[in-house]
């Protein structure tokens, strides 16, 4: 072993050289840990995928925009490269106001830390506080039409305009999802593959508008029906 990788294997910590006031995951902690962030992202980004083929199938003009923006980046139906999902512009706008409408936690619950006072408002240590992310997302106050689906708010031109704590779909500051950039990655790369071969629309069993159930994450009040058609045009229905 030369003098540079022991220098780096001796900065890894370990429960005994970890920083100050913290300890180190063991190995089953992090395998643990792995197994967590997995299955525990299983649900809701389903039904978030679930969600925004809805809007899609809704909106047959956002969705042909998004398959001409599909098929300019992947050409003859390429396999998605990491390093192209991320630059993919429109994606990150219909992703961002799929999950703007259908935050899959209607709310966030925090515990207090210490006595704190914010404007004017005491809060207790001890004290729980719940952010309304839902009712956020669609305050009229913040969002023009905020019951209708338009990407373009979240286009380059608007996103710096949005104030970050009205828009909550994974939490935010330190203890927001740890799995965020996970599975925003899972979902684009699986609308990536859904539309470089198919296309949706609605169809009789299709519920217009969606009825959502809030208890627990939101989710919608029946299945969502939709008709699939292959790009070459072929129909299914799923």
């Amino acid at each position: 072993m030369n003098k540079k990788t022991e220098l780096v294997v001796k900065k890894v910590p370990t429960e005994s050289s970890a920083p100050d006031g913290f300890t180190a995951l063991s190995d089953l902690e992090l395998v643990a840990q792995s197994v967590i962030f997995i299955f525990a992202g299983y649900e809701p980004t389903s039904t978030s995928l679930s969600f925004l083929v809805y809007e899609l199938a809704t909106h047959p003009d956002v969705q042909q925009k998004l398959q001409e923006e599909i098929d300019a980046t992947f050409p003859n139906k390429e396999p998605p490269t990491y390093d192209a999902l991320v630059q993919m512009e429109y994606l990150d706008m219909v992703l961002n106001e799929t999950l703007r409408l259908y935050p899959i936690g209607g709310r966030l619950e925090r515990v207090c830390k210490k006595d704190v006072e914010i404007s004017g408002v005491c809060i207790p240590k001890g004290t729980v506080v719940m952010v309304p992310t839902y009712t956020l997302h669609r305050d009229l106050d913040h969002w023009p039409e905020p019951e209708e689906f338009h990407p373009e708010r979240f286009s380059k031109k608007n996103k710096d305009n949005i104030n970050p704590y009205i828009y909550l779909p994974f939490g935010t500051g330190p203890r927001n999802c740890i799995g965020m950039r996970f599975a925003i990655m899972n979902m684009k790369l699986a609308v990536v593959r859904l539309l470089q071969n198919f296309s949706f629309k609605p169809c009789e069993e299709t519920q217009i508008p969606l009825k959502l159930n809030s208890l627990g994450i939101i989710q919608p009040e029946k299945p969502i029906v939709l008709k699939v058609e292959l790009r070459d045009g072929s129909v299914n229905r799923a």
